[in-house]
């Protein structure tokens, strides 16, 4: 399979201090050469662990704005993003994407003004204000009418804004635009839902590097599944240590 992004590799000899942030990061200080699947490939790790540190990197790394938007975006509301992505090497597949967005949650509402402030933008993002839908709304908006075949799609948390229904509308559209028409999808996510998708790679991001890692395997499922199943006997620990 073809793919736009093949890896990332972090030029180690060209940093001077390895303690300083972001390389301080334990998972980041072990980065070496991260490699993608062509489809989907998911970021996962506690907070803190570095994943949207991370992925910043790789959508800056690939000429996006470090607040979100299409390449075309180039606005700064607050300086916030490291300069990891300035000791990434990112290595390139023979297709070019035709289209491509960077999404951050926390991030999102600065694009929708943007959005909003250019009517060209606007009529691409569906010709209705992102700020006069709910989040959840908004947010699928932007899927529906901005995501298109033959695209680069780098998603920080996409959940955040994702009730559990719509965030199984969001692996629908994924696998059609991954699977069908050619796009590659770049994740990072807590929820156990949008983690499942079946075509994918997973890399957790852990204290003592990134490693794959299988569905099964993230505490994301194994905890959700394990809650679910023994729902009073977790309230009731939890609740028994928090009066302790």
């Amino acid at each position: 399979m073809m793919t736009f992004l093949r890896s990332v590799t972090l030029l180690r000899e060209k940093v001077a201090d390895m303690d300083r942030y972001p390389f301080s990061i334990p998972a980041l200080r072990h980065l070496e050469t991260l490699e993608f699947h062509p489809q989907v490939t998911f970021l996962v790790g506690e907070n803190g662990s570095g994943k949207s540190t991370l992925i910043e990197a790789i959508a800056l790394s690939m000429g996006f704005n470090a607040e979100g938007g299409s390449k075309n975006f180039n606005f700064s509301t607050r300086r916030s993003e490291s300069d990891l992505h300035e000791y990434l090497r990112p290595v390139r597949g023979t297709r070019r994407p035709k289209t491509g967005y960077f999404l951050r949650a926390e991030s999102f509402f600065n694009v929708a003004t943007e959005v909003d402030n250019n009517p060209t933008a606007l009529d691409s993002h569906g010709g209705v204000s992102l700020h006069e839908q709910s989040h959840g709304e908004s947010f699928m908006a932007l899927v529906t009418n901005r995501f298109f075949a033959n695209g680069l799609y780098i998603l920080d948390e996409p959940e955040a804004a994702l009730s559990p229904q719509r965030q199984l509308a969001l692996l629908r559209t994924m696998d059609q635009l991954a699977r069908g028409q050619g796009s590659q999808f770049i994740i990072a996510t807590h929820s156990p839902i949008v983690l499942a998708y079946p075509h994918a790679r997973i890399y957790q991001l852990a204290p003592e590097g990134i490693s794959p890692v299988l569905y099964e395997e993230t505490e994301h499922y194994t905890l959700t599944r394990d809650f679910l199943l023994n729902r009073e006997r977790y309230l009731k620990r939890l609740f028994e240590d928090g009066c302790s």
